[in-house]
């Protein structure tokens, strides 16, 4: 009986102590619209208030961002950094209404 409740108590406290981590966890979305990131126009993602999980976030999509503009780069025979400018002009463009970007300056604008 004892070791019924205890498996019952340890499931319980796994589960919540993975509901409260993925709580935390912040999308891409999450810290656009709470304008904690925004695009910039060398195609990364720029972080426009400080917060943790907003720059963890950041991070991560730019380093996936740099290894996909320099896939592209290789296969066309151009510069990543080429390929980057053009993605940060695409991107600025659909970024939605009340988000951040960068202007020319490197001042951010909400949309």
């Amino acid at each position: 009986m004892k070791s019924i409740q205890l498996k019952t108590k340890l499931l319980l406290l796994l589960t919540l102590s993975f509901l409260s981590l993925s709580a935390f966890a912040m999308s891409l979305q999450e810290a656009k619209s709470q304008g904690y990131l925004g695009e910039q126009a060398n195609g990364y993602l720029g972080l426009v208030k400080a917060n943790p999980e907003a720059k963890a976030v950041m991070d991560d999509v730019n380093n996936k961002r740099r290894a996909h503009y320099e896939t592209i780069a290789k296969k066309n025979n151009i510069s990543a950094a080429d390929v980057a400018k053009l993605a940060g002009e695409k991107a600025i463009a659909a970024t939605d209404k009340g988000n951040y970007v960068q202007d020319a300056k490197g001042k951010w604008i909400k949309k």
